[in-house]
């Protein structure tokens, strides 16, 4: 019995596990979102489809599973773009259906004709057409398996006029899912052993691909009295219940990540493919464990690099290796990890007129559920969630920190949300990033997303002003003229609350959690806050200074007294 090619496309991504698809309706797609609407998958209608795309990458990173987005010919399919790309790079499960003209008028230069291949080859996994109806199932089941057993995006072209055309294939292609274990030889394991087993200062480097690792993580740390470091990524899964973390190296890192990395004499990277280079030790010996081949020594030359899943490399190596006493690497680690906390606790102290915005994280950090979600926007608000939020056991973070979109933390809030109704999903925005979609707050009314919008309200593009004031440059174009979210959410329809005095900022702040539906907390904190970095360097002390000799020289003298006031004599 024929099938239309829509049905077929439809029924396979369900039965690969996907459970939403996020979009726009019109021309080339009617078809499809007609078999969507009869089937048991859910349509999520976006207003602008960049949202999306990201809401489809959060909903899949959070879960593992399956999500969809699906965009019309032209326009509609590119404006998946950023979001596709943003997914692809966080590792988050998406089948993009990208539409195209059709067949007939394809190749004729026909009003809204893209070739969507040559634009999402290069952010995917896999990127094909349907050529024949009886490709269909065949070619759907692909993708499905290629952006789940990747982690990562496909896409399935698919002409307009195609979705109407029946199938004869009668074969029923599926998903075929494995979970092999991946781990070093007993020679290269023993070669490893020998290295752990000379060297004295050992740090643990862990990133992303250590999620699954967290037992066997503590285990080695504690058998071989080192200190872990972990990626930004790998914050929620490296942080809770381990008394051996230290933080993060890197321009977001503190000082005890950073000293641990850099003070060692081997360093185990274990699933980290961090990319800066300047942030790697220069004398100690690197040893890499990744699942992937291709990351290995592209970072950093190493010592020695290794395929295999963190977890089962971790437990197959823990026999060879020979304990060793508490050392003061290890002790000195965690005595400046306790120093670093108090600084940025320190660095949270906020007057009646003067919110900071680490306050409004910390306050957030104690009143948010110990399972809640929480997505930031690229920027200073991916600092506040990485610095000052608590790991616990069930939190979740996600931030676009391998793409470092604007605007990311909103869409991809919505997503979650969908997928976990009964948890806290808060959104930390900045107020560039939330003006920058700001048409979907419609979308969490319309379709009813509980969503928690926190907007750090500081009338400017933060972070790059303050890039652009370490470079010695007067900050130029980055003001923003912005409106009082609260009452533009009660105008969407949603609840609101505006806060300018630290006095509000609780009472605002508890009353905005409770509330059942989505929800905006605005909140007005310091515009001059500096990120600073674990150690200052005297060329950005010289530059900073630069900018304050401009500055007072454009008569603003006034905020070089708030910068340096707020930021360094605090």
């Amino acid at each position: 019995m024929s099938k239309k090619v829509a049905d077929i496309i439809v029924e396979t991504l369900v039965e690969a596990g996907a459970k939403r698809c996020y979009g726009i309706v019109g021309d080339t797609i009617n078809h499809f979102t007609d078999s969507i609407n009869k089937s048991e998958l859910k349509w999520v209608h976006v207003r602008h489809e960049e949202v999306g795309s990201l809401a489809a990458g959060g909903e899949a990173y959070m879960t593992g599973e399956l999500a969809l987005c699906a965009g019309t010919c032209g326009p509609g399919s590119l404006h998946f773009v950023n979001g596709i790309f943003e997914s692809h790079r966080n590792g988050a499960p998406v089948v993009l259906i990208a539409s195209n003209i059709d067949r007939v008028q394809q190749g004729l230069n026909f009003p809204q004709e893209v070739d969507q291949k040559k634009v999402y080859e290069q952010c995917s996994v896999f990127c094909e057409y349907i050529s024949h109806p009886d490709q269909a199932r065949r070619i759907t089941a692909l993708a499905a398996q290629a952006a789940l057993a990747n982690q990562a995006v496909a896409v399935i072209i698919v002409n307009g006029d195609m979705f109407q055309e029946n199938s004869k294939d009668e074969l029923h292609w599926s998903v075929n899912r494995s979970t092999p274990i991946v781990r070093p030889n007993e020679l290269e394991l023993t070669k490893l052993a020998t290295l752990i087993n000379e060297a004295e200062k050992i740090t643990l480097y862990a990133g992303i691909g250590a999620r699954n690792a967290h037992d066997q993580l503590i285990k080695l740390a504690k058998q071989l009295s080192a200190p872990i470091v972990h990626t930004s990524r790998s914050k929620e899964f490296i942080e809770p219940d381990n008394s051996y973390n230290v933080g993060m190296t890197g321009i977001l890192g503190n000082k005890a990540g950073l000293h641990s990395v850099m003070q060692c004499d081997l360093l185990l990277c274990l699933g980290t493919d961090f990319a800066y280079t300047q942030f790697y030790p220069l004398k100690a010996k690197i040893v890499q464990i990744d699942i992937n081949p291709e990351n290995l020594g592209k970072r950093c030359p190493v010592q020695l690099g290794l395929i295999g899943d963190v977890a089962a490399t971790l437990d197959a190596l823990l026999p060879y290796v020979n304990p060793k006493p508490v050392s003061s690497h290890l002790l000195e680690a965690q005595e400046q990890w306790q120093d670093d906390l108090k600084t940025y606790r320190h660095r949270a102290e906020s007057g009646e007129d003067l919110i900071h915005p680490q306050t409004v994280t910390h306050l957030l950090d104690e009143l948010a559920d110990d399972d809640a979600i929480f997505t930031a926007d690229g920027g200073s608000p991916m600092v506040w969630l990485l610095r000052h939020l608590t790991a616990k056991a069930n939190r979740r973070f996600l931030t676009s920190l391998l793409h470092g979109t604007m605007a990311n933390a909103f869409p991809q809030a919505l997503g979650i949300a969908n997928a976990y109704p009964d948890r806290q999903v808060i959104a930390m925005c900045g107020d560039g990033g939330m003006t920058m979609l700001m048409g979907d707050l419609l979308t969490l009314v319309q379709e009813n997303i509980p969503v928690k919008l926190l907007i750090y309200h500081n009338n400017s593009l933060g972070f790059v002003e303050m890039e652009q004031r370490v470079e010695g440059l007067l900050d130029s174009f980055t003001g923003l003229k912005n409106p009082n979210f609260a009452e533009l959410g009660r105008t969407c329809g949603l609840e609101g609350w505006h806060v300018t005095k630290m006095s509000e900022l609780e009472s605002s702040m508890r009353n905005w959690l409770a509330c059942e539906g989505p929800a905006i907390l605005d909140v007005m904190v310091n515009r001059v806050e500096l990120v600073m970095p674990p150690e200052i360097e005297i060329g950005q002390v010289a530059s900073t200074a630069l900018f304050g000799v401009k500055a007072v020289l454009h008569g603003r003298s006034e905020e070089v007294y708030t910068l340096l006031k707020d930021n360094f004599l605090r």
